[in-house]
């Protein structure tokens, strides 16, 4: 996998973080983790595209089948977490993974059911990123021709700058992640276009199975 720095425009280096505890209920094949994607299972595909892209380390936290996806998925290089509370929601992964990142770190939160992730798309993460903001990948909606930002959903990764990391983290509960923190400062995000490299769309329900074509 790739062995970039990870600094980004901002001269700080990024961990990333992989939220990959999650069930699968809903689609009943199991932890999303291990859904097949060109090969291999898709926490792998996902954690390559972290490092691929310029993150410096990777931190993978996993919790559904945790022992399962570590015996069946190579994430060489990244530090893998079970998270024993992993059925309170998405949260409590996002806290067990921030306070594994060097405190000095970015953060860029991915999740695990996203397959369209591609290492070009976390390379124009970091690059755009600017000091302390938030810089989230957006993609254009599917009933829009717009170009503008209004014409865009916003969606993961996102860069989580590291002199923000603890006012996020305050905020986070349950299974909204950083969706609390977003909303009441939106003045601190940036959206950047990602919508050439995929939809954006995560693998939820058994219609969206295609994406992992």
């Amino acid at each position: 996998m790739g062995d970039s720095s990870g600094t980004g425009s901002a001269g700080m280096r990024t961990t990333g973080v992989v939220l990959a505890a999650g069930a699968g209920t809903r689609l009943g094949l199991g932890p999303k983790a291990l859904l097949p994607f060109r090969g291999r299972p898709l926490v792998e595909a996902v954690a390559g595209a972290l490092l691929d892209g310029g993150c410096r380390d990777v931190v993978v936290v996993l919790g559904a089948g945790a022992a399962e996806v570590e015996a069946s998925a190579r994430l060489d290089g990244c530090h893998v977490l079970a998270n024993p509370e992993w059925e309170s929601g998405m949260g409590s992964s996002f806290l067990l993974g921030d306070h594994a990142a060097d405190a000095a770190d970015h953060l860029l939160i991915a999740l695990v059911d996203q397959p369209g992730l591609t290492p070009a798309t976390v390379q124009r993460l970091l690059a755009r990123h600017q000091p302390g903001r938030i810089t989230a990948a957006a993609y254009r909606r599917r009933d829009s021709n717009d170009d503008s930002c209004a014409g865009l959903r916003r969606g993961h990764p996102l860069v989580i700058d590291a002199s923000l990391r603890g006012a996020v983290c305050a905020t986070v509960t349950g299974d909204a992640g950083a969706r609390s923190f977003l909303r009441a400062h939106p003045d601190l995000v940036d959206d950047v276009d990602c919508s050439d490299q995929s939809t954006g769309e995560d693998v939820d329900t058994p219609d969206q199975l295609g994406l992992l074509r």
